[in-house]
């Protein structure tokens, strides 16, 4: 696909699931990749490191930079973007896909959980943002994709320190599409509507494996985004299968973890769903820490 050969991304926590998804997914579109994320050695739980990714992303024809950064560093940001325009001298897309999870109540909720999640989430999110965008704005050009929902209130009860870093990075998304408007950048936050089978799902157990979908679809809809320049897209808060159907994309079995059973949905999120604990269906999905 033209649109993507010779372009340059950062995904970040992309050293296995979603984010390692997205990284092949744009190597086999031609798109040169920076993959940036803590792992560098493979851990019982958790195989797969920013090395293993970039090797399988070169097979797929690209160049691929392998950039060991903790987004809660500025320090370790900017250099993952001096690092990439150092090797390629551009920026196209930045896909903030690094996470942290805490789900407990306000009362159970230490301060060091509380800032791990803002660390990661708004606050690694905004910092990566913030160091890609001037090189967006010289090239007149640049997406930001952000893995976060929708603000929705009925999702705080059990998750408020999560959702305020979640929610922030959406606001994130959509400040910076308001900031970049008339240029050629852009940015979203997405959002899958089910769970997705993920090492993460695994170890924290989440729900039924009959209702997950392959991380197939985030990459697919990342995608079709950060292609798509359409004013009714820019800057919003988009689910992965509501995207997709409104873009022509209706059959969404590939998708499914069990190919015989169509997940149940987590979002829209239901109040009595919200309230289950951790594996429930209703769980809100999303990436995890460790990444």
């Amino acid at each position: 696909m033209d649109f993507f050969k010779g372009r340059v991304a950062i995904v970040t926590g992309s050293s296995r699931g979603i984010g390692r998804e997205i990284v092949l997914k744009l190597a086999s579109l031609g798109c040169h990749v920076v993959v940036a994320a803590k792992s560098t050695t493979p851990q019982p739980t958790l195989p797969g490191t920013i090395f293993t990714v970039a090797d399988e992303a070169r097979k797929l024809g690209v160049r691929a930079l392998p950039v060991k950064v903790d987004i809660r560093n500025d320090a370790e940001v900017d250099n993952m973007v001096d690092a990439t325009v150092k090797e390629f001298g551009r920026v196209d897309f930045l896909i903030c896909n690094s996470g942290a999870l805490w789900w407990k109540n306000v009362d159970a909720t230490p301060m060091s959980k509380y800032d791990l999640v803002q660390g990661v989430n708004a606050r690694g999110t905004f910092a990566c943002v913030a160091a890609c965008l001037p090189h967006m704005r010289r090239q007149n050009f640049g997406r930001v994709v952000v893995m976060s929902p929708p603000v929705d209130s009925r999702l705080l009860k059990g998750h408020v320190a999560y959702c305020i870093s979640k929610f922030g990075m959406t606001m994130i998304a959509e400040g910076v599409a308001k900031e970049t408007e008339g240029t050629g950048i852009s940015a979203n936050a997405l959002w899958p509507a089910t769970l997705i089978e993920s090492f993460a799902t695994r170890n924290f157990q989440m729900g039924e494996t009959d209702n997950w979908r392959k991380a197939d679809i985030i990459a697919d809809a990342t995608v079709m985004i950060l292609q798509d320049d359409s004013k009714d897209v820019r800057g919003k808060a988009l689910i992965d299968e509501e995207y997709l159907y409104s873009r022509g994309v209706t059959d969404l079995k590939k998708y499914r973890y069990n190919p015989d059973v169509e997940p149940k949905k987590a979002w829209p999120p239901e109040d009595e769903d919200i309230a289950k604990s951790r594996g429930g269906a209703g769980v809100p999905p999303g990436v995890m820490s460790k990444l």
